[in-house]
This record gives C-alpha cells, structure tokens and sequence, in this order.
C-alpha cells in the first residue's frame, strides 16, 4: 500500500493490478474535492505507468461511495457565481472514463449519487451482496449529474432509468445484477479479490494495446451508425496487422504460451494504437 493509511484514496499494486480504495470509511467515502484530486491524480499517474495494466477501484468500510459530502452541500446555497477562470482550473469529473487501460469497480455497499455516477464510470462493476444504488439526485433537489442521464439509459434502458432518475429508489445487490448495474456478482468471498482476479487475468492474457482500441471504439461508436463502426473497425485493423501485437498473440496461441505483450506508450507519445 502506498500513501498514509489516512490518506483519502489508497493504492495499492497487486501485480500488474492497481488498486484504488477510497478511505473516508467514516462518512460512507462521501466525495470530496480533496479526495476527488488524489482518486484523479492517481489515474493519471496508471495511465502512464508501464507496470500497471488494470485499475480496481473500491471504497473502505461499509460503502463504496455515499456521494458528495453533505456538509460540504449545506452551504452550495451561498456560493456566488462561478466563472469561466475557476471552472477551468478543475479538471473535468468524467476523467475515469478517459482511461484507456480497464477500470473494474468492487462496489460493497452503498453507491449513491456522484458515487454511483463513479460506479457507473467504471468498465465493468463487480458487487457483493452488500452493494446497493441510488441515484438520489431529485431527493436532493438536484438534477441528474455528470452524464448519468447518458450512461444510466444505456445500461438498463430509458424506463428503468426514468424509474431510478425520478424515485431516487435503493436497488439492491440482487436487482442491481439482473437490470445491468453490475456485470458480475460475488455471493461469497472478497468483492475485491474478485474484481483483481479478473483484471489480472486481462492483464495476463489480453492485449493493453486492443483493450485501449476496444474502449475507444465502445465510446466513439455508442451514437454512430452501424455502418460507420464497420467503416472505423476497418482502418483499425489495418493497423493492428500491421503491430507486433497480433503477431504475438497469434505465436503465443499455437505455441500454448502466455503471451508477452507490450506494454500501452505513455499518451504523449506518437505511437498509435
């Protein structure tokens, strides 16, 4: 584990496997700015680390994030208008989902609002029986945030997203798997050990290269035409025959060995994917 043990988010490298964990298990890990720079700090610092190919992120204690902290709200009344300068100087909330290695979230126990917006930014959510949702927005007398009128619909569909939006409902563990909130469910053992034991498996077998084209292709082509994903999907494949990657898994396939791809080039560098 690197960091205090008081620092707001934890990380912790298990293998080629980077674990996050918010650490405000007091409040539920509600969200703050201080912990919003250090979860987003840390990001950056994967997404360039050659070492780390997979990204867990989960919450300490009983919650995996409670949302935006409550006292900090208290006084959102009083706040004078916010300019152009400020907003500038904060980097934008969806910055997960710019991540180009796999981000797994191990959601134990409540994901409310901004938290479950987090949740949902992740590429695949691991859950235990404990993990619970809501949206919680509109019992705040808020609006839906930070994308999750885009993100919800497409993951449980535009009435069920409706329903959650507009209710603000806790669904459970066992609800949350069946509509597409989470992706796996672990009925025993470590939600954590989980989410690691899969991303390690991507990070053993899969190609940091092809998983980085993959997540860009899910979000570019999420409101294109069929016709121009196959249009895209081509030049992308042009490109892969032409990388030492399929070279590599191919030999490793008829060779029945692991494969040793490379590592993903740091984003300032020209190479392409």
């Amino acid at each position: 584990m690197t960091g205090s043990p008081d620092e707001l988010v934890l990380a912790e490298h298990r293998g080629p496997v980077l674990v996050l964990t918010f650490n405000r298990p007091a409040k539920l890990n509600a969200w703050t700015g201080e912990l919003e720079d250090r979860y987003f700090t840390l990001l950056d610092a994967a997404e360039d680390d050659p070492d780390v190919r997979a990204v867990v992120v989960t919450g300490a204690g009983r919650g995996f994030c409670a949302g935006a902290d409550l006292q900090q709200l208290r006084s959102v009344g009083e706040i004078g208008e916010v300019s152009a300068e400020d907003m500038a100087r904060r980097r934008p909330r969806d910055v997960p989902l710019t991540l180009r290695k796999p981000l797994i979230g191990a959601v134990g126990g409540v994901a409310a609002g901004l938290g479950m917006v987090e949740a949902l930014y992740c590429d695949i959510r691991f859950g235990s029986p404990s993990a619970r949702f809501t949206t919680a927005f509109a019992q705040r007398g808020l609006i839906a945030e930070y994308g999750i009128s885009w993100l919800l619909p497409r993951l449980v569909g535009h009435s069920r997203a409706m329903d959650l939006l507009l209710s603000s409902r806790m669904v459970d563990a066992e609800e949350a798997f069946r509509i597409g909130l989470l992706d796996h469910l672990v009925p025993t053992g470590s939600v954590v050990d989980a989410a690691v034991a899969y991303a390690a498996d991507l990070a053993a077998r899969c190609s940091p290269g092809s998983m980085a084209t993959i997540k860009s292709q899910l979000r570019d082509d999420a409101d294109g035409t069929y016709a121009d994903s196959v249009t895209r999907a081509e030049g992308l494949m042009l490109q892969a025959f032409r990388g030492a990657d399929v070279i590599e898994g191919v030999a490793s396939h008829l060779d029945k060995r692991p494969p040793t791809f490379p590592s993903l080039p740091a984003r300032s560098s020209d190479v392409p994917l």
